[in-house]
């Protein structure tokens, strides 16, 4: 099957990304790593011997990065729908977060920990439209805040993944209720073109 127009000018721009060669010469798993670390150097989130949970972890670049940051007393938990390879200080769990199945095993490995830092970096299967994907973008922060309200200690800070569009202010305005400092971060590594957007939310 041919593929698309724009399937095509994504695969150019992608081969042509410094981002992507650089991941490559480093032997990393993903571009994305560089959207951490930047967020990470200017807001200073990964503390040694903290406690800190990755939900949208594979194919895993956040999580060698937050384990390699993270002191030997720390613990890191990293969660998925799709496998994922090992990675050396970090637990790995596969599931739908979606599921409140997950939710509840997610709580049992965390084990009774005050979680410092909540990382979402999770995107809906996008089908295209956006009248779709928007919605399902902006439920998934939603669930990560949702966990936050019960896991996250009083001084602790979520940093999550979603999309400017419908519903964008009012995630927000939902997240101003739960934290004192609400605030977006677009890093170098997030391509201009698109609405992806991190928000850093701190008690």
């Amino acid at each position: 099957m041919a593929r698309s127009k724009s399937s095509q000018r994504w695969l150019q721009e992608h081969h042509a990304d410094d981002y992507v060669r650089k991941s490559k010469q480093q032997a990393l798993r993903s571009r994305a790593v560089y959207k951490l670390e930047e967020i990470d150097e200017r807001d200073r989130l990964i503390r040694p011997d903290s406690c800190v949970v990755e939900l949208g972890a594979a194919p895993g670049g956040w999580t060698e990065y937050v384990a390699a940051r993270l002191g030997r007393n720390g613990f890191l938990l990293a969660v998925d729908i799709l496998p994922m390879e090992p990675v050396e200080g970090a637990t790995i769990l596969q599931g739908d977060f979606t599921e409140l199945e997950v939710l509840d095993q997610v709580k049992c490995a965390i084990g009774g920990r005050s979680v410092d830092l909540v990382l979402s970096d999770m995107a809906p299967n996008f089908t295209g439209q956006s009248a779709v994907d928007q919605p399902r973008s902006v439920y998934l922060a939603e669930l990560a805040l949702e966990m936050c309200d019960e896991v996250l200690s009083d001084s602790g800070v979520l940093l999550v993944k979603t999309f400017q569009g419908v519903g964008f202010e009012m995630l927000l305005a939902q997240m101003r209720k739960s934290f004192s400092s609400v605030k977006t971060r677009k890093p170098s590594a997030s391509r201009s073109r698109s609405r992806e957007v991190y928000i850093l939310a701190k008690r």
